[in-house]
Formats: C-alpha cells, structure tokens, sequence
C-alpha cells in the first residue's frame, strides 16, 4: 500500500517539475509571441452551455495515454481521431492531458484536438502560474484546471480571475469537503469532485455523493474518476451532478470511440 508520505511525494515531484517547465517554456516562447497565436483571438465555447445542452450527455471525455499510477494506458490512439468520436458520441466537452512526464501529453494534442472538434476543450494539467493559462487560450483550450490540493485558496482566486479575464472557462478540482470549503471563490464556473483518494490512488463514488450537497449551486457540479458503469451515470444526475468525467474507462480499451458509444447507449 502506498503511504501518504509517498504519495506527497508524487504530487510534490510533478509541481517540482512543472515548476521547471514553466520556467522552460517561458524562456522559449514570449507571453507575447502567445499573445500573438491565432487561437488567442478565438472567443472559448461555453463550458455551462455545452454541458446542459440537451443533445449531449454531460460527458467529458478524456484523451488520457498514461498515467503515474497505472502507467501506460494507452500508447497508440489517435488524439484527433479519438476526440472526434467522443464528440460525435455526444460529450459536452473534452478533457486532454498536456503534461509530459507523467501522464505522456503534449501540446500538439490540444491543437489536433482544437482543429478536430467544435466542442469546450479542457486544459488538463497542473496549473501553477498564469503563463500557463496564457498557453491555455492561445492552444485553443476553453476551460482550465486548478487542483485544490496544490494551490492555495489566494492563487486559485487569482488565476481563477486571471482566466475569467481572458474569456476561458474555470473547473476547480476537490478531493474532500476541507479543500472544498477553503477553495470556493466567486472566479470559478465548476467545481470537480476527484473520487480518487490521493493517499492511495483508490477510487471510491462515494465521495461524490458526500460532497455534492455542499457545492454551492451556482456552480456546475462535476464528478471526476472511478465512473466506469453507465448507471452510475443516471444516480450522480439524480444526485444533483451535471458532468462527469471518464477517460481511463474509454482510453484502456483498443477503440475508445467504441467505447463510449456503447456506454452512451446504456445511459
């Protein structure tokens, strides 16, 4: 079993090296040569109106190939082609994985997913500057996210406002009701419940359905993890979810656009 100090110890490692990253990529390309990306002009999609449009599922979709806890997930999909058939299948939005060393993204795979697909695109990586929601708009990403467990609650307002500023979207990222109730800010739009415990990467549905009550609803409700049963689905809505997040379950299988479209056909 994995400890609490080992798992720190994974979360502190990759802000550790995002930090380095950060500091990389600003030396490479200028806030400015961002600012000047043809994606940067675009207005982002509206994360509410895609997720509680009737013609979709609530879905959002990951492109996920791997992962710290179970490693390589899936090392052969294509992004474009994989989004497209989440999009067609009916999901409100797409989440993509843009962090290299631990979870083998890359930027290229929000621009594929952008050029593919007319649907919100979720920025999912570890967000601990403003420069990289500046990257965020100018890839073409419409909503970002920011991970409770590694900001503090000052930060996730800033950027929260920060990115509010450049017309994208904000899902804040909560693993229990302590990081929920210190993070709630007026800069959000949604707010993820992760039902994966970050002490020992178990998932477990339930803390959904603790937290869901105590998300205030002005703010989209997400579930985020362990959703691999389509019924799960229709008892998160009755509890009051709007969205719900799965990528493993799509991308572990050898054709994840066949993958949810047979759970969408089950919901």
């Amino acid at each position: 079993m994995t400890t609490n100090i080992e798992v720190m110890n994974i979360l502190d490692k990759i802000v550790v090296r995002k930090k380095e990253e950060v500091a990389a990529a600003k030396q490479l390309i200028s806030i400015q040569d961002l600012e000047k990306a043809d994606h940067f002009k675009r207005t982002p999609y509206s994360f509410k109106e895609f997720l509680l449009a009737e013609d979709r599922t609530g879905i959002i979709a990951e492109f996920k190939r791997r992962s710290p806890s179970k490693g390589l997930i899936n090392g052969t999909a294509d992004v474009a082609e994989v989004t497209q058939a989440y999009n067609q299948a009916g999901a409100s939005a797409l989440s993509v994985l843009t962090d290299v060393d631990f979870f083998g993204g890359r930027t290229d795979d929000i621009l594929a997913a952008r050029a593919a697909n007319n649907i919100p695109i979720l920025r999912k990586d570890f967000m601990i500057d403003e420069y990289q929601i500046l990257e965020a708009k100018a890839w073409g990403a419409d909503i970002i996210l920011l991970i409770a467990a590694i900001l503090t609650p000052q930060q996730i307002n800033d950027f929260g406002n920060f990115a509010h500023d450049l017309g994208l979207n904000v899902l804040l990222e909560v693993h229990n009701l302590e990081e929920l109730e210190r993070s709630i800010c007026p800069g959000l739009d949604a707010i993820g419940v992760n039902n994966r415990n970050l002490a020992d990467f178990t998932v477990n549905i339930q803390t959904s359905f603790d937290l869901v009550n105590q998300i205030p609803d002005q703010f989209l409700k997400i579930s985020e993890s362990a959703i691999s049963d389509p019924k799960i689905i229709k008892e998160l809505k009755s509890a009051g979810f709007n969205g719900f997040l799965i990528g493993e379950n799509f991308m572990k299988t050898d054709h994840p656009g066949a993958a949810i479209r047979d759970f969408v056909a089950q919901i």
